[in-house]
């Protein structure tokens, strides 16, 4: 059984307050698209395709409890609220990606000829979609990333994997996407070990990650992020997978802060690279990963642990919240729900 981590039931929407784990599992409500914004961007709910669900959804059950007088009015409604919920969190892509073909799927509605009643229940139904969907993009990645793993492992090994961030059921609607693979070569039996980094300074792995290996019973090591080097040194690597927040037209991939020099010391070990990418991640209006939007957060994440100040006072930050890895890094591939790219600048050979 995976972790729930959005509830929807009675077009009521409750999420699982991640600002609150480990140690605390508490559920709130969000009943409209203010809260949903305000749940994304304090990182209650956080990963890429848990954002675009979040957002959709939260507009969703505000449309769900209101009144409307005409179909223009619920239409002008639904486009102010998602390019609102746009500007919760810039890198993701998802959430963009979901008010383009929302915003388009509503506007139809409107030339249709339907009424405030049926767009507003055909925009909920849109949106509950996106929630089935992305469970069952999931497990597709997770299958297709799995054995794209085991084509790198000779003789029936079992894997060991080392993996950054929070890419499971917290982060998605439920499976994960790089936690899907891991979910998928345990339950094919072809699963050793995976090693999860903390992930400063927000600490998803430690939080989020730990936290979901230990509640379903997967074989799991919490390392530190300066580990990694010496772990595929001494611990025989097999892959190292990791999610996205978005990927440009050339490959260039989004991800949280560290993956980029996860990537070039995995090139100096051989060891394949993967990226785990549902096709709503991928942006192709963007040549490359110059043109992403990177996301800076606050200073205190990285002066302050739980409120307690353990960094010189007076001193200066940079803190952003991801990093670009180059096409050329991601040698094992990006899985998405369909097939395994390989960028064809991509090469597996040691640097």
């Amino acid at each position: 059984m995976t972790l729930e981590a959005i509830k929807w039931g009675g077009r009521k929407l409750t999420i699982l307050d991640q600002l609150l784990l480990p140690l605390k599992e508490e559920y709130i409500d969000v009943t409209s698209v203010e809260d949903g914004w305000v749940a994304i961007n304090k990182m209650q709910v956080r990963g890429a395709p848990a954002i675009a669900i979040v957002g959709c959804l939260s507009l969703a059950t505000e449309l769900a409890h209101g009144r409307y007088s005409n179909a223009s009015e619920v239409v002008s409604l639904v486009l102010q609220k998602l390019k609102y919920l746009v500007t919760a969190r810039p890198t993701a892509v998802n959430m963009e990606t979901a008010a383009k073909k929302l915003t388009s799927f509503t506007k139809n509605l409107k030339n249709e000829g339907k009424s405030a009643e049926e767009i507003v229940e055909e925009v909920i139904g849109w949106c509950e979609k996106l929630l089935e969907d992305d469970v069952t993009t999931n497990v597709k990645i997770g299958k297709l990333g799995a054995a794209a793993v085991l084509n790198h492992i000779a003789g029936g090994r079992k894997a060991r994997l080392l993996t950054h961030c929070n890419t499971g059921s917290l982060a998605t609607a439920g499976y994960g996407t790089a936690l899907g693979v891991v979910r998928a070569l345990q339950e094919a039996g072809r699963l050793e070990h995976v090693y999860c980094t903390e992930t400063r300074p927000y600490n998803q792995g430690s939080r989020l990650t730990a936290f979901e290996l230990v509640a379903e019973g997967l074989p799991g090591t919490l390392i530190c992020d300066s580990a990694a080097a010496a772990l595929m040194k001494e611990k025989g690597i097999d892959a190292v997978i990791v999610g996205v927040d978005r990927v440009a037209g050339n490959w260039d991939t989004a991800n949280k802060i560290g993956t980029y020099q996860l990537a070039v010391v995995a090139k100096h070990h051989g060891i394949p690279f993967f990226v785990c990418s549902p096709t709503t991640s991928i942006d192709q209006t963007l040549s490359g990963g110059a043109d992403i939007p990177i996301e800076e957060r606050s200073h205190k994440e990285i002066t302050d642990v739980a409120g307690t100040r353990i960094a010189a006072p007076g001193i200066a930050c940079w803190n952003p919240g991801f990093d670009i890895t180059p096409a050329d890094l991601i040698t094992g591939g990006v899985v998405t729900e369909t097939e395994v790219i390989v960028p064809p600048s991509a090469t597996l050979s040691k640097a």
